[in-house]
Parts: C-alpha cells; structure tokens; sequence
C-alpha cells in the first residue's frame, strides 16, 4: 500500500513540475549553463535556469525525501530527481531504484531487459568516468496519461556518500509532442547529450 502511494505521490510531483513549466514562456534557443545542487551532491548542463520542488513521499514506515529541478524549452523537458536515503532507508534502495524504473519504463510498454538502451559517462565524486546505461521510449498516446506521442530519454545513477547514505539520481528529457521521431536518434543529438554526459557528483 505505502509503495503504491509512493509511486503514486512520484507520479504526482512529475506532473506538477510539468504543469508549472508549462505556463512559463520558454526561449526556443538553448543557454547552456552548469547549475550547481551542493546540497543534493551534483552538478549538470542545463538548457535553461530550472525550477525547483521539494517534497517527501512515504515509502513504508518512512518520509523520503526527494527534490526535482526542471527546465523547459519548447516542446522538451529536462529534469533531476534526487532521493536522499539516510539511515536505515538505505535499505530500501534496491526497492526504491526498482519502482522508479517501473514508474517509467511501464509508460512505454516495456522493461529493463527489451527497452532501447546506449551506454554513457558521468563523474563520480573522485572524478572517475563511470558507466551509465541510458533508456530510450517511446510513449504512445493515451487518454489517461497523455494527449500526444511522446519520446523519452532516462537514466538512473545511485551514489553511496560516506556518513551520509545513498542519492538516487533520475536524469530524464521528456519530448511532449513528438511526430515519428526515432527516440534514440533524435535524443543522443547536441540539444540532449550535454544534459546526461556532464553530469558531476560530488
């Protein structure tokens, strides 16, 4: 029942930020800029300056808590979510980094094993190159979730901070409205890549 309402509450927040971004007007240009999180640990290139939401979901007998920074330019969304495990909640991160991948791969109609992937790099907090695999989806229309073919561009990086627990990072692009569109062709070009390979822990 809480992993439901957590799923759900995520959902929630996702829709949100996306609805907040959705009545401010945007530039069609992209201004690159580094925009440091010190207190969620990372630091990334994005399109735009991004909002913020903060927010705690309840997982089990717990309060996690997550933060959310987006930016939107055009018909495309950029977006972090950063989960703070403390304590005994590290023990929910294989539970926690499951749910989130179903969260989304589940909206495109596929899972870990069949869903279109590539491999790329971030920096970890000693400045190491390090394996990310990245999804690319395809959401179809929906009545329920959405009003137009949407492409989708994830990727997932857990991080053990000494004497401080786990983060749980989520990257995504979200393209809103979409024509017949190679997902993995359209979200590895300039205006995407730069948001996922320069992403820096710390």
């Amino acid at each position: 029942m809480r992993q439901g309402l957590f799923r759900a509450k995520f959902a929630q927040a996702l829709c949100l930020i996306a609805l907040a971004l959705g009545v401010v007007a945007c530039s069609p240009s992209l201004n690159w800029r580094t925009v440091q999180a010190p207190e969620e640990g990372y630091s990334t290139l994005f399109p735009a300056k991004p909002d913020k939401l903060e927010r705690n979901l309840p997982f089990q007998d717990q309060e996690i808590h997550q933060v959310l920074q987006a930016a939107k330019i055009d018909d495309d969304i950029y977006s972090v979510s950063s989960i703070h495990l403390v304590g005994k909640q590290v023990e929910f991160l294989p539970k926690i980094l499951k749910q989130l991948q179903l969260n989304v791969l589940s909206r495109a109609g596929v899972n870990l094993q069949n869903a279109l992937t590539q491999e790329t790099f971030y920096r970890n907090a000693n400045q190491q190159r390090m394996v990310a695999k990245n999804y690319f989806l395809e959401i179809p229309v929906s009545e329920k979730n959405n009003s137009a073919h949407q492409l989708m561009r994830v990727m997932w990086v857990a991080s053990t901070v000494e004497n401080d627990g786990v983060w749980i990072y989520q990257l995504t692009v979200l393209r809103t409205r979409a024509s017949n569109e190679d997902a993995k062709t359209i979200l590895t070009n300039e205006t995407f890549s730069p948001f996922f390979e320069e992403l820096k822990l710390y």
